[in-house]
């Protein structure tokens, strides 16, 4: 829920250096929230060690979550044998987006297969430092964030990020 503290939290956070932004890998936050999942039971980071992953910030509202929703979804059914995970971190702008139901619905109708988790805390949000839907985040399989992209485009560029760290030992 975005309230006047959550704004006032993330000016404030926008001021200090953030570790999220260096140019080398640094250890990810944990994706674990209060609540529900879909299409998986509860995941943590520690569980997926030795797989690559991306973490995408999006919310069934948002017109430019919408427009990256092919490439994931893509980058889901070409990869996910190769030892990538994806998992959808759907944390709501607006109200209605925060009805599971909805969010059920969404995946339903459109396909999206991968593990998301409902975060209508903003605890994982939070946790991320993140301020922006969509954003994408790839983590190598030692669990460190090493890519991250906000917005629309650099699919390609995305992409071959994913292909240069599911070659990594």
């Amino acid at each position: 829920m975005i309230t006047r503290r959550n704004i006032l939290l993330a000016g404030i956070a926008a001021m200090l250096p953030n570790p999220l932004l260096a140019q080398s890998c640094v250890d990810a936050p944990d994706i674990s929230g209060t609540g529900p999942w879909f299409n998986s039971s509860p995941l943590s980071l520690a569980q997926l060690r030795r797989k690559v992953v991306l973490v995408e910030f999006w919310t069934f509202g948002c017109y430019n979550c919408r427009n990256v929703e092919p490439y994931v979804k893509q980058w889901h059914t070409r990869y996910a044998s190769e030892g990538l995970v994806v998992i959808g971190v759907h944390t709501p702008e607006f109200a209605h987006e925060a009805d599971p139901r909805r969010v059920r619905k969404y995946l339903n109708e459109n396909g999206i297969a991968y593990p998301v988790v409902l975060d209508n805390d903003y605890a994982i949000w939070n946790r991320w430092s993140n301020r922006y839907w969509p954003a994408m985040y790839l983590l190598n399989k030692s669990g460190e964030m090493c890519y991250r992209h906000f917005g629309e485009g650099r699919h390609a560029e995305t992409e071959a990020r994913i292909q240069r760290l599911l070659r990594e030992p």
